[in-house]
């Protein structure tokens, strides 16, 4: 009789083992979903946190583009702000950078054939007719007036009016590039008896 209520016991303890083992492992189930539920809680603190600007729409401000003033190029007339505006504002017919309706494209054609290789031809940038004056256009700079370039210039207009038009009263005149002051005259000729080509009027100072 004691050997049966032993093996009992035994039996009834060991059912007792295995209920307790089932037990932890469900408890250790528990603590690992509590232990990822406080971690997935935490992440979406944080997460917050961090992305406030983005979940409210906030767009971040843009940094402004440095300015970076105007400069002239180098090498070239010293060109003023307002001036370089002026230029980019208007067409090349308005600053005369450019053909227009007034360019004389017998004048065009008589320069660059007959002086293919002068350097003071390169600087035309139009040869326009106005009436009978000649105006000979150039990127040369207001300060350059009764310089070399604008006199051969312009006894080279004279030359034109004189041996192919057959212009008794000739008047020419050579202007810079567009600017504050529009296209100021740089060399002229302003009738038979002019033939220096050196400015007189206006007076250059």
């Amino acid at each position: 009789m004691n050997r049966g209520s032993g093996l009992a016991r035994s039996r009834r303890g060991g059912h007792r083992r295995r209920k307790s083992r089932r037990t932890a492992v469900l408890e250790g189930f528990v603590a690992l979903a509590a232990i990822v539920v406080a971690a997935l809680a935490i992440g979406a603190v944080l997460g917050r946190q961090g992305g406030g600007s983005a979940a409210s729409g906030a767009t971040p401000p843009t940094p402004k583009a440095p300015v970076v003033a105007d400069s002239p190029a180098k090498g070239g007339p010293d060109v003023t702000t307002a001036s370089a505006r002026a230029k980019k504002s208007r067409p090349a017919a308005k600053t005369a950078a450019g053909p227009s309706k007034h360019t004389d494209a017998k004048a065009v054609n008589y320069f660059q054939t007959r002086w293919v290789a002068d350097k003071a031809v390169k600087r035309i940038t139009d040869i326009r007719t106005v009436g009978k004056y000649l105006r000979i256009y150039t990127n040369l700079p207001e300060t350059a007036h009764n310089s070399k370039s604008a006199i051969d210039l312009c006894k080279r207009g004279l030359e034109y009016l004189v041996q192919e038009v057959g212009d008794q009263h000739p008047v020419v005149f050579v202007q810079a590039e567009f600017g504050q002051n529009g296209n100021p005259v740089l060399a002229n000729i302003l009738g038979p008896d002019d033939t220096s080509c050196r400015l007189t009027h206006p007076d250059p100072g």
